[in-house]
């Protein structure tokens, strides 16, 4: 069995790296018990670093929608390059709820 892709950079997932379930529309935004996909911890924190509660309910609720974002393409882009075992610090803290 092939490993899971992440949505956001389209690497591969394999067994031990970090990663995060994200729920496609925020839990505080109506979306508990909602669509989830996986995605590498870095890729989560991207995008959490990027987007408001509200902006990710309002605008990003796809994976081709968070991929169409002009930072998340710069990162997805910038984050493809490197192994799928790669973990850094974002840059930023998380953005208000």
């Amino acid at each position: 069995m092939s490993d899971p892709v992440c949505p956001l950079c389209l690497r591969p997932i394999p067994p031990g790296v970090p990663q995060s379930l994200h729920h496609l529309v925020p839990k505080l935004k109506g979306g508990k018990g909602g669509p989830t996909v996986l995605l590498h911890h870095i890729c989560h924190r991207e995008i959490h670093a990027t987007l408001t509660e509200a902006e990710l309910a309002r605008d990003y609720a796809t994976p081709e929608a968070l991929r169409a974002h002009p930072r998340l393409a710069k990162f997805a882009a910038w984050v493809a390059k490197r192994p799928p075992s790669f973990a850094s610090r974002t840059t930023g803290g998380r953005r208000k709820r």
